[in-house]
């Protein structure tokens, strides 16, 4: 337990050094004029300071057991926090490496509707855009116009990967992301958006040799229910 309480602790330096997209610019404030034929240069600029993202229980629990277990078998793994709307990301030995806002399915729910893998999007209702809970070995490969994304739940045609270029200006998906909660990050037909330099400069270079685990925790399940090995580490645990 102590070791995943330090390394959620270490989630704020691995926030700087990961340079997330979503920072605020930095902005600048024009020091006083000075008298005279010389102008006082402006002061340097100073960034904006971005308020940490939560961290729900579901997701302190999953990375416990993780850390306890090694269930992610020496491989890298992310776990996608529902709750919270967000991804936090650990190399293959616990480390953590970044913790970002992402879009999920539209709708409540931690089952994929049978079969809808094989629907066109235009064939998906608003109830079926859900983004499944559960463990997954992930993989990088090729969708739908030669897109190469990162492949969670090949099946059922979820996917992680940035927003979609061009897109469609009234889903408004990047300022749901740039916004302050998670409120609104209920977007996609289920895959899960992340910013577009974390994904390029930390999660594709660390899956693409082997692949890596993601671990996305419930919206209403019982969280054991989705991890049923969580059991055997609640029982071992003392108190």
């Amino acid at each position: 337990m102590r070791k995943i309480i330090l390394a959620l602790a270490g989630l704020g330096l691995a926030l700087t050094s990961a340079s997330p997209a979503w920072s605020a610019k930095p902005s600048a404030k024009a020091a006083p004029a000075a008298t005279g034929s010389k102008r006082a240069k402006p002061a340097p600029a100073r960034p904006a300071e971005t308020p940490p993202l939560p961290v729900s229980p579901d997701a302190e629990r999953v990375a416990a057991w993780i850390a306890a277990s090694a269930d992610n078998g020496g491989l890298p793994y992310a776990i996608v926090d529902k709750k919270s709307a967000s991804l936090l990301l650990f190399d293959a030995g616990g480390k953590p490496l970044g913790h970002v806002p992402v879009l999920l399915g539209i709708a409540l729910g931690d089952d994929a509707s049978p079969g809808i893998g094989t629907k066109n999007l235009s064939e998906i209702g608003p109830a079926e855009k859900t983004t499944p809970a559960g463990r997954f070995l992930a993989r990088f490969g090729v969708a739908a116009g030669n897109q190469r994304v990162l492949w969670v739940d090949y099946a059922n045609s979820v996917a992680l990967h940035p927003i979609p270029r061009p897109g469609k200006p009234r889903e408004r998906r990047r300022e749901r992301m740039l916004s302050p909660t998670g409120t609104d990050n209920r977007i996609t037909f289920g895959c899960i958006n992340v910013p577009l330099a974390f994904y390029t400069g930390t999660i594709s270079p660390l899956f693409r040799r082997k692949g890596g685990y993601v671990y996305v925790t419930p919206d209403e399940k019982p969280l054991e229910d989705v991890f049923p090995r969580i059991r055997i580490q609640s029982f071992g645990s003392p108190g």
